[in-house]
């Protein structure tokens, strides 16, 4: 008779919203793992449909509390796109400079406060500040600096109101940008020591052979601007999504999969940034990826908090070489002028590549809207890694293999809502029937 073991999660929290998790393992060898959506639709893209061109950068910020820059920067671009505009200059560099805000206060809050406990066998961020408060702490300032950047930029931390298509309602004067440089300067110092603190994590062996995805610029490590490239030959316009990537209804989760066509799931986040960019970083960042262990690629999901610790210190170097040159624009943006035509727009994420497309009339008005998260898109990726994770660690005890599940589907930066161990682990041991078993 068969030995059959069932993992079911029946809810997890996650970036997006609300999942489930469940294994079914017969005599040892894994017969389906299913990494379930179920949260309801949220129906953003149709809440965007007959709306004026301008509210696209604020709706699309209520997608995400820790990520809105991300989802406003899409939205511009996109529609910048439709309307065959360009913005260039000192507000593009602002631009710049509103995103490596969000992705040092984004990448901080990961490492410190969602991820980093789990390497170190700790509940949570609050059961580890007990023993290393002044590590908690660190991680603390590193996350205020970013928002310090965001604030300014955006007129808030959360959820800006300043962002607008063609530029800024309001662009700040050299003063406010100079009011910044302290904490940043000590932020560059607080993300070297990140870096090699997260380098002596205990790591599990996990190297996939994934199709890694990024923007890459000719000469930037990518924020706004890029085309898609991939490690499997892609290289394509922004504009050339659609006929690239397909997402898929899948029965089991109200997300949508992504994959690429013809071929399949892929990976899109820091890993893949990092290694699609390495020549890309500044030359102190790549010194101390180095320092590190990390090579010039990372293909370990395990390893992905060392490149998270490599992007906050790449994108303190970067603001402090912004605001360094910054010389306000004469106006703090270019004007609009609408008409009918569809946009497409791929902006970094901190947790990888975000892609809008919108269609809008002559008016103005949004027509059709289309939002490709990166969560959404390594859904597939996911699922693969919890597969590799548990064929090499079915022998574990019940709660060290929770424990291994949690930090696998961590990874991939879960927000605010994942920052407590959430997998409630339950495990069915039994003997299955002749028929099989129903697990």
């Amino acid at each position: 008779m068969p030995d059959a073991r069932t993992i079911a999660v029946d809810y997890l929290a996650r970036v997006e919203g609300e999942g489930s998790l469940r294994v079914s393992v017969v005599d040892g060898t894994i017969e389906d793992v299913e990494f379930s959506i179920f949260e309801p639709p949220r129906f953003f893209e149709a809440f965007l449909r007959g709306r004026p061109f301008a509210d696209a950068p604020d709706i699309t910020a209520r997608i995400c509390g820790i990520c809105p820059v991300a989802y406003q920067m899409s939205a511009s671009h996109a529609i910048e796109d439709a309307f065959g505009m360009r913005v260039d200059g000192p507000l593009r560099l602002l631009r710049r400079l509103l995103y490596c805000g969000e992705w040092i206060e984004s990448h901080a809050l990961h490492v410190y406060m969602l991820h980093a406990p789990d390497f170190l066998g700790y509940e949570s961020a609050i059961h580890m500040a007990r023993d290393q408060r002044d590590v908690v702490q660190r991680g603390l300032r590193l996350k205020k600096a970013g928002n310090a950047v965001v604030g300014v930029l955006g007129g808030r931390e959360v959820h800006p109101v300043n962002v607008r298509v063609g530029g800024f309602y309001r662009v700040p004067s050299r003063h406010e940008l100079q009011r910044l440089v302290p904490e940043l300067e000590w932020a560059r110092a607080a993300a070297a020591d990140t870096i090699e603190w997260v380098s002596t994590f205990p790591f599990p062996d996990l190297d996939q052979d994934v199709e890694l995805v990024a923007l890459r610029h000719r000469d930037e490590y990518p924020f706004n601007e890029g085309r898609i490239v991939s490690n499997r030959g892609l290289d394509i316009a922004v504009a050339e999504y659609d006929e690239h990537f397909v997402e898929e209804h899948v029965e089991r989760s109200n997300a949508l999969h992504s994959r690429v066509r013809e071929r399949g799931s892929y990976l899109v986040g820091p890993a893949a940034r990092y290694s699609l960019n390495f020549d890309r970083l500044a030359p102190d960042a790549r010194r101390l990826a180095l320092g590190a262990g990390l090579g010039e690629s990372c293909t370990n999901p395990f390893r992905s908090i060392v490149v998270r610790a490599v992007e906050i210190f790449q994108a303190v170097d970067e603001a402090l070489r912004i605001i360094a040159a910054y010389e306000p624009p004469p106006e703090p943006f270019v004007p609009v002028e609408p008409r009918a035509g569809v946009g497409r727009g791929a902006t970094e994420a901190p947790r990888g590549l975000l892609y809008h497309r919108y269609a809008v009339d002559d008016g103005g008005r949004i027509v059709d809207a289309q939002i490709v998260p990166p969560t959404a898109q390594n859904q597939a990726t996911i699922e693969q890694d919890l597969r590799a994770v548990l064929e090499a660690n079915l022998a574990m005890a019940d709660d060290e293999l929770g424990w291994l599940l949690e930090q696998t589907i961590r990874n991939y930066d879960p927000c605010i809502s994942c920052a407590t161990h959430f997998l409630d682990l339950q495990v069915d041991r039994r003997s299955s029937t002749a028929g099989g078993s129903d697990g």
